[in-house]
């Protein structure tokens, strides 16, 4: 299920600080989004944060607790996005510093995924008559 509009107006006002933060609806939840980098996701009003190998260890409280997933052909898919401790929206100090934490791990899947343009070989010159 989708972020309410309260909570979404909540997450947005306490995570200012990490720059312009948007939210889209997709796949029946939130995508919370800055500059246009998903770095955590919504649904039924727990956030959950992008976890990767190198943030991994910064989020250890949250392993506890199932990682977002969704069922495919019987199957269970466990998404990179773990859910943030209930903790955090009383401490918006620390909110903000687990979010930048899975802003910069968005960032890191984000230049793997951008493919590197194949090098052109440059077209000989005419010269000049």
């Amino acid at each position: 299920m989708v972020a309410s509009d309260s909570f979404a107006e909540f997450l947005r006002e306490q995570l200012t600080p990490l720059g312009r933060v948007t939210m889209r609806r997709m796949f029946g939840k939130t995508g919370v989004f800055c500059d246009g980098l998903m770095f955590g996701m919504v649904t039924d009003n727990m956030l959950y944060l992008r976890v990767d190998a190198h943030n991994r260890a910064a989020f250890k409280e949250a392993e506890s607790v199932p990682p977002l997933s969704y069922e495919k052909n019987g199957h269970t898919i466990d998404l990179s996005f773990w859910r943030a401790p209930e903790r955090l929206f009383d401490e918006p100090d620390q909110l903000v510093t687990w979010a930048r934490v899975a802003l910069a791990a968005a960032r890191r899947v984000a230049a793997k995924r951008e493919p590197t343009a194949p090098r052109r070989k440059s077209k000989p010159q005419p010269t000049p008559a």
